[in-house]
């Protein structure tokens, strides 16, 4: 599991819950208080995650990755 530091994690930044890509989609970056991200899941809404529990991947949307 390639950790991703919970700086990287600012709003607007575009990530995928890696164990649940397919269900809950893409997820956007709402906010980051110590080590709780709310993400807005395009297929199930907002989500408050740890990401020390979660994996998450970054994700770029314009395909220049």
């Amino acid at each position: 599991m390639s950790e991703i530091h919970i700086s990287e994690l600012t709003p607007g930044t575009f990530v995928i819950n890696v164990d649940k890509e397919v269900e809950w989609g893409i997820g956007q970056v709402q906010s980051s208080i110590n080590n709780k991200i709310t993400i807005n899941f395009e297929n199930v809404g907002k989500k408050t995650i740890n990401p020390k529990e979660v994996e998450l991947k970054i994700i770029d949307i314009n395909g220049t990755n």
